[in-house]
């Protein structure tokens, strides 16, 4: 592990003189993929710096004791390294952590979709609880949520919602919601009192920029047409709903939210865009590692990962057989408990696959 640390700390500094050469800083492709780089290895270098100063400091106390014989001055170096070895312990547990690899798309920010599945409206109407559900929690890290498109059913709830969150590392903390999330619960149209069972899907794609993924436009068919549902004459004048077709994977995003054509075809373009990359890399993914997926990663998003149970104020998350009694907490946002363990989960079986391959 010490050797892959020093080859890291060598190419951060590499990195730092890079990032100060003229040329690079006149390349912006080039600029953003290296401060990506950078900004990716500097928690480790810094960790790694700090477990160096620990082990020159052990080495000094412990020659200090050596050479002392005072009873004072010998107490206050025994304390002194106990703290550091203490210390040196909790920064190598740190550093396996830092290690370990490393997805490339956790510092994205998201393309979220939400779709009510099976259960009608009562599905839709969750869908909905999913939607403020993640709109809370974003609000609560800082990160910044825009609605691209949605189909709103007439008693409130979403046949589908796409959203966009943006901010630091947000692909890092919810690219574990890929999947059927299921509710258990008495729908305020039940007159019997009886309990139903319905189920909503969330997809989670990483943003690909545009320097990153170039669609060319050869590759994109663009259809035009009127908008439907809500919306007065506005939908009835206008063309202004944007169909993009990917003709060589056959991914294709409608787009009508947008009161104009133009920001339409840009929304479209952001979604298309991450699909057609969540795409690639799926594909990608399939063909290295497909006996070495996580249970908790982010494969097939027709497996029910989390049960919603109202009557008993539950949260099931059946991946890590993790059951909360916080229901309403979690629907409002506190998803840090659910997500800390889903993360902590991935870290253990990451490190116990190191241990297999070596």
């Amino acid at each position: 592990m010490f050797d892959r640390l020093a080859s890291v700390e060598g190419r951060y500094e590499e990195l730092n003189e890079l990032l100060s050469d003229p040329d690079v800083v006149s390349d912006t492709k080039r600029l953003m993929k290296l401060t990506k780089e950078e900004a990716s290895l500097r928690e480790t270098v810094a960790t790694y710096r700090r477990y160096k100063e620990v082990e020159a400091d052990i080495e000094d106390t412990l020659e200090m004791l050596s050479e002392t014989s005072d009873p004072e001055i010998t107490e206050m170096a025994k304390e002194e390294l106990t703290d550091l070895k203490k210390e040196k312990t909790g920064i190598e547990e740190k550093m396996k952590v830092l290690m370990l690899p490393k997805d490339e798309n956790d510092d994205r920010n998201i393309i979220m979709e939400i779709r009510g599945a099976a259960g009608g409206d009562e599905a839709a109407l969750f869908a909905g609880d999913l939607f403020g559900m993640y709109q809370k929690y974003a609000d609560a890290q800082g990160w910044k949520t825009e609605v691209l498109d949605a189909n709103i059913t007439g008693i409130g709830g979403y046949k589908e919602v796409t959203i966009m969150i943006t901010g630091d590392n947000v692909y890092s903390k919810l690219k574990y919601e890929n999947g059927a999330h299921r509710v258990q619960r008495v729908p305020s149209t039940e007159s019997q009192g009886r309990i139903h069972t319905s189920t909503a899907t969330v997809v989670v794609m990483p943003e690909a920029e545009e320097v990153e993924l170039n669609l060319a436009d050869k590759d994109i068919r663009v259809d035009i047409y009127h908008a439907s549902g809500a919306g007065g004459q506005h939908v009835n004048k206008t063309a202004s709903a944007v169909r993009l077709t990917h003709l060589p994977t056959g991914i294709t995003v409608a787009m009508q939210d947008g009161r104009s054509q133009i920001q339409n075809r840009e929304k479209a373009m952001k979604v298309l865009r991450a699909r057609v990359y969540d795409h690639i890399q799926t594909e990608a993914q399939d063909v290295i590692d497909t006996e070495r997926k996580s249970a908790v990663g982010t494969g097939d998003r027709s497996e029910r990962i989390r049960t919603y149970n109202f009557p008993q104020s539950r949260v099931t998350d059946h991946r890590i057989g993790l059951t909360i009694q916080k229901l309403e907490q979690i629907l409002g946002g506190k998803l840090d408990e659910i997500i800390d363990a889903l993360i902590l989960h991935d870290q253990t079986e990451k490190m116990e696959q190191l241990k297999n391959d070596h």
